[in-house]
């Protein structure tokens, strides 16, 4: 017998989603980490090279010029010989810290949660302090 249709209680997002766009800008790979770093105040380039080992010098410029012509980051190019640039955030980046701030606190919870299911302290169906239990595991989609 096959299970009816349900209907979907939540309203369907606006054209131009809100949340689709902004997931669009900090959903990138290096994307958030960018905006974590530039919150202590201006970076250069190098400083940001430093901060993330691993990421290239093409993709951490192609994320500092989304990041600039989204508005989350500026870049001022400072009067020095030979030239250095400067990257901090604006106003409407530091407005998406506390998300991602947020973002960081769920993770550390989800990193507990799999470091205590895969060491045996969580038994099947039960668990950590603070989080829900999961349902069934999901393999590959």
């Amino acid at each position: 017998m096959a299970l009816r249709m349900r209907k979907n209680k939540v309203a369907a997002p606006l054209p131009g989603c809100p949340l689709t766009a902004c997931l669009s800008l900090i959903g990138g790979a290096w994307t958030p980490n960018i905006i974590w770093y530039l919150s202590g105040g201006p970076r250069r380039f190098s400083e940001l090279r430093a901060d993330l080992p691993g990421i290239s010098s093409k993709v951490l410029t192609q994320r500092l010029r989304e990041l600039e012509q989204s508005g989350v980051a500026s870049r001022q190019v400072l009067p020095t010989s030979p030239p250095s640039v400067e990257y901090s955030l604006t106003v409407l980046g530091h407005e998406l810290l506390p998300a991602i701030r947020s973002i960081v606190e769920i993770g550390q919870k989800l990193k507990s949660h799999q470091e205590g299911r895969q060491a045996g302290s969580c038994p099947e169906g039960q668990a950590a302090p603070g989080i829900r239990a999961a349902g069934p595991r999901i393999s590959r989609l």
